[in-house]
């Protein structure tokens, strides 16, 4: 069996026409001379076997205080070791842990270990305000191989493994490390030689796998698709279908709608043409993306491009497969729409100049001024009329207008305030957004105007009878929201610090907005 000290490089037979993997092999025992040295020692040897170049650390051996004895890790100076270490993992691809699980977690010179070296600005970034992180270390990979007493199947069914879950995600996949694959050996104090050596056996051939490349093809489609998922940025589609369906109920008194497939065939074209609005936004918002540093879920893009999860590349093939995609729906509906092919031309193709043209040139509404203004028109009247006209009824029938005005106005807060996050980054972009001219006082300001407005035509549209009664007992929902978001508005107003994220605020101010689609969406449907 092959020994490597710490930080020793094996170089390869043939060097390959790519460059090479490299690996970095962590032993975490405190006694090199153990069960786990040998399996590292055999996947060292798979690996040096499929042409990796490869480093490995024993820990054991390395000089390092394992506690953090000041306020942060990072005041505290790093050993010669540990600053070897520490550039041992930037230049590894893939990581590889060896280690026991004692009381269901790591041994304490593993816990020491990470807790000195993977330290903030080196593994991780808090986000301006102390709220959110972001990962340092990503484009590499991990494997976990650890030995136990336990029984592997009842340590994952009934301890739920916490120490891999504390490897893999709250360290490892914190710090950007993905995918984390794990392979657990036991009960060892009840294994046989025989059981022992295959063990060995299955280490190598893991190694040995690295021929193959670090990440699986499953591994790669299930990133690629979770990259995708979070590019498309689902959470915001949900409204679109409520106005939608809002419009289409409006036309159809009978309440027979999503028992037509012209509504799903119209909701489809919406749903792709968002698509390709937020995918278009990525590659146009990427200069202002890179620079923000109050990114959150609500505010600052996906970052899939930021984070190098989606080459730029794909996503263009994927803006332009959704408006293929959207040209072939919308020839569809409008072929089997009732209502007159120049009226759905019309509307729907206003309503796919104003969303693309939200960030895309020619018009650039959002470094313009009008990005605001464009948001709003196009989630209430521009989608709610397509349901309209899609299901038979008219442009020029009040109805649609009547349910589209509070929910405009309803809109206008939270888009006001998606810009305050962004503002720096955005100014720095000469992005026009309302937060960026009026400063973030100016914007909340604004957002605590239309609050009150909204509520106030809403309770007046439930007053006086207005949209076929849609809004009725709407006041019981939207009046004390509205004062609490007045409440939260105006503590912000009155705080003397930049606010930066403000994602309490973001989540209460998206919130009022859906009594404004739900509560007529019901009323309609009823």
């Amino acid at each position: 069996m092959t020994t490597f000290r710490k930080n020793d490089v094996l170089a390869d037979a043939a060097e390959p026409a790519r460059r090479p993997m490299k690996v970095l092999v962590i032993l975490g025992h405190p006694r090199a001379d153990s069960l786990c040295g040998a399996l590292a020692d055999a996947f060292c040897e798979g690996a040096h076997a499929a042409g990796v170049q490869l480093r490995r650390l024993n820990l054991s051996a390395l000089n390092f205080d394992p506690s953090v004895q000041t306020p942060s890790p990072n005041q505290q100076p790093l050993e010669e070791d540990l600053r070897l270490a520490r550039e041992s993992i930037l230049w590894a691809d893939h990581l590889v842990f060896v280690y026991p699980t004692w009381w269901g977690t790591v041994p304490a010179l593993l816990k020491g270990f990470l807790d000195r070296i993977m330290a903030p600005e080196f593994a991780f970034r808090t986000c301006e305000g102390g709220i959110g992180y972001q990962g340092l270390l990503n484009g590499r990979s991990a494997q976990l191989i650890t030995t136990m007493d336990t029984p592997p199947l009842i340590h994952r069914l009934l301890y739920r493994e916490p120490g891999r879950n504390a490897m893999a995600r709250a360290t490892l996949g914190f710090c950007g490390i993905r995918p984390v694959r794990a392979l657990a050996f036991g009960s060892v104090k009840d294994a046989t030689t025989q059981q022992r050596q295959a063990w060995l056996v299955r280490a190598n051939r893991q190694g040995r796998r690295l021929e193959r490349g670090r990440i699986t093809p499953m591994e790669r489609l299930k990133h690629k698709a979770g990259a995708w998922l979070r590019g498309l940025r689902l959470q915001f589609y949900p409204m679109t279908w409520v106005a939608y369906t809002t419009g289409g109920l409006a036309a159809s008194p009978s309440g027979v709608v999503f028992g037509n497939p012209i509504f799903w065939i119209g909701y489809l074209c919406l749903f792709l043409l968002e698509v390709a609005t937020v995918l278009i936004n990525e590659v146009v918002d990427l200069h202002t993306d890179r620079h923000n540093r109050f990114f959150s879920t609500f505010t600052g893009g996906s970052r899939v491009l930021v984070e190098g999860l989606l080459s730029l590349r794909e996503v263009k093939v994927g803006i332009v497969a959704a408006l293929l995609g959207f040209l072939a729906s919308s020839v569809w509906v409008l072929s089997v729409a009732p209502a007159a092919p120049a009226v759905g031309i019309a509307v729907l193709g206003m309503l796919a100049i104003l969303a693309i043209g939200y960030t895309a040139p020619p018009l650039r509404l959002s470094y313009r001024g009008w990005g605001e203004v464009d948001v709003a028109v196009t989630h209430s009247i521009g989608v709610l009329l397509c349901g309209h006209v899609f299901l038979g009824g008219t442009w020029s029938d009040p109805l649609p207008w009547l349910l589209s005005l509070p929910l405009l106005l309803a809109i206008l807060p939270s888009i006001t305030l998606s810009g305050i996050p962004d503002l720096e980054a955005d100014a720095g972009a000469a992005k026009r957004t309302l937060a960026v001219r009026l400063g973030h006082t100016g914007a909340l300001r604004v957002a605590l105007v239309f609050t009150l407005l909204s509520a106030t035509v809403a309770v007046a549209w439930q007053w006086m009878g207005l949209a076929d009664g849609a809004f009725a007992g709407i006041a019981f929902a939207i009046v004390p929201h509205a004062a609490l978001l007045t409440w939260l508005l105006t503590r912000h107003i009155r705080s003397e610090k930049s606010p930066g994220r403000i994602d309490g605020l973001m989540a209460a101010s998206l919130g009022y907005v859906l009594w404004f689609g739900l509560i007529p969406l019901f009323r309609l449907a009823g």
